[in-house]
Parts: structure tokens; C-alpha cells; sequence
């Protein structure tokens, strides 16, 4: 599954390029709330790792906030990783790795470890896919995780994505990852929508 997911991007970037589309996000204000959000979880970064990074779209927004942060991206979809090399090749505290959250660790430690948009395809395994990946970026964290998914409260629901129970995966970081867990649901990605997906804060306290 992995592998179709993986080209399923491949084709997102080779028919829309460098754009939103690309990365599967409806549009750029969408996904800079998103990332926004993301970036409430704490006031100072020395050190950022971001999972499922596509194309560094994170950065730009990161840089306005924490100029001096550390920054390493992973994907892996190489495609997404090359062209991110090139896009912030003058970055000198970023850096950009191709990864595969099922098989690889993440090597380096970051004081925060986050993800957006990651947990979002369906696929047959969704729950331990989920798991096994918030498990591997608490371990790379120094200070805590952030990520978000699709809720299931919504009253639509799209066939070939995957929307979480968001009290299921507060329990989960509650009882797996730390007793130090907050869980937002009260924001809106779009003008004119209710909250269709959560982002959950796990700190090491």
C-alpha cells in the first residue's frame, strides 16, 4: 500500500508541480493554518524535524517565526525530497532526508517532531500505520510532537481518505507516548466550514 500511496504523489507532482496540489491540500491558506497550528505548540524551536515534509512548504512559515531554528524535512517520496533541496538550497540550517516511516528511524533528535497531513490516505492498516509513526517521532523528540488528522466529526466522509477518532488517538498519546497530551479541535482550515480534523500536542514534561 505504501508503495501506491508513494506514487500517487509521484503523479500529484508530475502533473501539478511545486503547488498545494501537489502535496494533496485544497489550498495554500489551508495548509499555512494547518502549519500554523502545528506552531503553537511551543513559543521557541531550536530544532524542528518535519514527517511527510513533501515539499518543504513548512519552512517559509517556520523561518517568519524561528529564523534561527534547525530544520530537517523527511519524506519519502524522493521527488518531493530533491526538489526541496533545490527550492532551499541557500537555507543553511535546513536539510532535507528521504525516509520511509514503516521501515527507517528517524536518526536525528529535534527538540519537536511534527506532521501534517501524513495520517490522511486511507489504507488497509490505518490504525497501526498511525501508531508505529507516532511512536517513532516521540523518540526522535526532545520536547514533544505535534500532528493533526481528518476527523470523524464530519458528516461527509471521502472514500479514499482516512478520518480518525480523535478521542481514540488522544487515549492512545495519553496512555502510550505521555500523561502531558492536548487535544485541538477548535479551528477551522476553511472560510465558511465546521472543524473537520484535530491536531494533538504530546510534550515530554
Amino acid at each position: 500500500m505504501s508503495e501506491k500511496i508513494k506514487q500517487h504523489y509521484k503523479h500529484l507532482f508530475e502533473t501539478y508541480g511545486r503547488d498545494h496540489n501537489a502535496v494533496q491540500y485544497s489550498s495554500r491558506e489551508s495548509q499555512n493554518t494547518r502549519f500554523e497550528v502545528l506552531l503553537e505548540i511551543a513559543d521557541n524551536f531550536s530544532s524542528v524535524a518535519d514527517i511527510g515534509c513533501g515539499l518543504g512548504d513548512l519552512l517559509p512559515l517556520l523561518r517568519q517565526k524561528h529564523p534561527q531554528a534547525q530544520y530537517t524535512g523527511y519524506d519519502f517520496v524522493s521527488a518531493f525530497i530533491d526538489d526541496a533541496k533545490v527550492q532551499f538550497s541557500e537555507d543553511k540550517l535546513a536539510q532535507f532526508k528521504q525516509l520511509d516511516i514503516r521501515q527507517d528511524h528517524i536518526e536525528e533528535k529535534a527538540d519537536y517532531v511534527l506532521l501534517s497531513g501524513m495520517l490522511n490516505n486511507a489504507m488497509e492498516d490505518n490504525a497501526f500505520f498511525t501508531e508505529i509513526t507516532l511512536q517513532k517521532m516521540w523518540q526522535a523528540a526532545n520536547k514533544g510532537i505535534a500532528f493533526n488528522a481528518l476527523s470523524s466529526y464530519v458528516d461527509y466522509q471521502d472514500e479514499g481518505l482516512c478520518y480518525h477518532d480523535p478521542l481514540k488517538l488522544f487515549h492512545f498519546c495519553k496512555t502510550t507516548l505521555s500523561k502531558y497530551v492536548t487535544l485541538r479541535h477548535d479551528y477551522d482550515v476553511k472560510e465558511h466550514s465546521i472543524p473537520f480534523e484535530f491536531t494533538i500536542y504530546v510534550f515530554k514534561k
